[in-house]
């Protein structure tokens, strides 16, 4: 994976509107859970690619510190063979003094050399650090987003928890009103109503036969005095 894809994986995903693809799905929940394993997924491929990048560029600048040593040494080193020679001539020695001249020669061109590869390294080297602070910044970002998609799937299941329980209870309480235990009660007090006339109907039904035998003993009564009355006076 090469560090533009991974640059450009890492700023569209932190850059991803969480509202936005709720809106577009059908269950927010399920695809707020698939989000987190995508964004969790991809975080742990885009940490291994920038733990790479940031381990070549630590690469790169152990080389290039190699190299700056190297020509520092170098230098160091034909000084010392050019004083050499200096020394040499002095004394007369003309075919020694350059001999030393010549190893100061070679110093200075692999000095030359070290420094060019320096120099060299460095666009790179700074183009590459530029580069691990975008990703950097990408991966804190995506791991920030991370934590918002987590927020918000815990919230909405929250939510939906509620509204369930809720739209459970007010199905309990339709179903209360629907089919209303007042009313049986009302239908059971009327039935024992009716009982309650049928047998004050009986008890006056009673009442009013006794009533009549009653009167007719009197008039039975009536009649045997009549009768009596009736025999005196023939009498």
């Amino acid at each position: 994976m090469s560090k533009q894809t991974i640059l450009g994986r890492v700023t569209q995903l932190a850059k991803a509107n969480i509202n936005a693809l709720l809106d577009q799905a059908e269950d927010p929940q399920k695809m707020l859970d698939q989000l987190i394993r995508d964004y969790a997924n991809n975080i742990a491929e885009a940490e291994e690619a920038v733990a790479t990048t940031i381990g070549n560029l630590r690469l790169m600048e152990q080389d290039h510190q190699e190299d700056v040593a190297a020509a520092r040494e170098w230098g160091d080193k034909a000084l010392a063979a050019s004083r050499k020679a200096d020394e040499l001539r002095a004394g007369g020695q003309t075919a020694e003094a350059d001999r030393f001249d010549n190893l100061a020669k070679v110093a200075l061109g692999r000095q030359l050399q070290s420094e060019k590869e320096a120099r060299t390294a460095e666009p790179t080297i700074a183009a590459q650090s530029e580069m691990v602070q975008k990703l950097r910044a990408g991966l804190d970002q995506m791991k920030a987003k991370l934590g918002e998609l987590q927020a918000k799937r815990d919230e909405l299941v929250a939510r939906a928890r509620s509204a369930q329980a809720q739209n459970t209870m007010l199905d309990a309480v339709k179903n209360i009103d629907v089919l209303d235990p007042t009313s049986d009660l009302a239908r059971f007090e009327d039935k024992v109503r009716r009982e309650e006339a049928r047998a004050m109907g009986k008890q006056e039904l009673a009442a009013s036969s006794l009533d009549a035998q009653f009167e007719q003993l009197d008039a039975l009564g009536d009649s045997a005095e009549i009768e009596a009355r009736l025999a005196a006076l023939k009498r």
